[in-house]
């Protein structure tokens, strides 16, 4: 069992930076690949970013590709979804995710979800 807390979010101007946090407790942390997406009223949640459970392989959906990184630390349990270069279209509830496969980027390959963070971005 992995619980997962996010946090980081809320307003950024066109252009600006936001590092999201997503802290998780449960056991075998370093076994869970790890996942962010995104989500806004009335559209389907989206993959933006995963990341093994070896911090050398990432993949990222190309609308966010060269703006995010996402990283994670296995001894603090900790992962991070930097976001730079942030635009309009990027505002939406960022929720963080586990999963048991070796890296996922599906929705429902993901075990664990955690409640989310609202990232606005103003134009």
């Amino acid at each position: 069992q992995v619980q997962l807390v996010e946090s980081g979010g809320g307003l950024v101007q066109t252009g600006g930076s936001l590092r999201l946090s997503c802290a998780a407790s449960g056991s075998d942390f370093d076994r869970y690949a790890m996942g962010w997406f995104r989500q806004t009223p009335g559209k389907q949640r989206e993959f933006i970013a995963a990341i093994k459970w070896e911090p050398n392989y990432t993949h990222y959906v190309d609308a966010v590709k060269g703006r995010f990184t996402i990283s994670r630390d296995n001894a603090k349990n900790m992962v991070w979804l930097q976001m730079d270069s942030l635009k309009s279209e990027d505002t939406a509830e960022y929720i963080c995710a586990a999963s048991r496969m070796y890296v996922a980027t599906k929705s429902y390959e993901y075990d664990y979800w955690g409640q989310g963070t609202q990232v606005t971005v103003s134009s």
